[in-house]
């Protein structure tokens, strides 16, 4: 029904306009899809977490003659394939502390940190280069072009391989449960076993890192 102003052309009246939805009624698909938003974030994350990083060839099962990794002739060496610029390898780092704590006299550690040849001088010398010359039967070398990652098959930032005096190879695999994880792990484990009691259930595990051919955070 239309009604007539004085002053201007029909309206319509008041029963003939349509009713605006009350906002109130919004609210809870707001929150609905924020709170589903939230879920799938950590959802995925978790699963971010928990997922492998790329592998590469077989270790090869005597120590390489051709590697320029020094090796520990009067006990076991430990070499952890380390990029600098990974978030995820900082727990890889404070795991190899923590296990060389657990074996003081029984291992040697070396961290073979990635420098590409097209980035900066000093690129390679982050904090975690100066955590590693702070544990105790540990030290940090520069790995080249992945020159050295290569011929150990390491693929993933936190790879590590185990090699005995007579270099033959212990353990591959990594030293975290998870990405950027710090605690117990399956890896750790069998490294210990290995080293104390000579055997263990498995002589690998899982290594959770990003890629070594990647620049994580920085460009070069």
């Amino acid at each position: 029904m239309l009604a007539q102003n004085s002053w201007g052309p029909p309206t319509r009246s008041s029963e003939e306009r349509p009713a605006r939805a009350p906002r109130t009624l919004l609210y809870p698909a707001v929150i609905v899809a924020w709170l589903a938003s939230v879920l799938g974030g950590f959802v995925w994350l978790s699963a971010y977490k928990a997922t492998p990083g790329p592998t590469a060839g077989e270790s090869p099962s005597r120590w390489p003659v051709d590697s320029r990794i020094p090796r520990d002739p009067d006990r076991a060496t430990l070499i952890l394939f380390a990029h600098p610029h990974c978030p995820c390898t900082r727990a890889s780092v404070s795991e190899l502390a923590r296990l060389m704590g657990r074996l003081p006299g029984r291992l040697s550690a070396r961290v073979m940190f990635l420098r590409p040849s097209d980035v900066h001088e000093g690129w390679e010398h982050t904090d975690l280069w100066q955590t590693v010359s702070t544990i105790p039967g540990a030290a940090a070398f520069r790995d080249d072009d992945g020159v050295e990652a290569a011929r150990f098959g390491a693929a993933t930032s936190g790879f590590t391989v185990v090699y005995d005096a007579q270099g033959n190879l212990l353990f591959r695999g990594g030293l975290t449960a998870s990405r950027g994880h710090e605690g117990d792990s399956f890896g750790q484990r069998r490294v210990v076993s290995l080293l104390t009691t000579g055997a263990a259930d498995r002589s690998d595990s899982p290594v959770f890192g990003c890629a070594l051919g990647s620049h994580p955070t920085v460009a070069p």
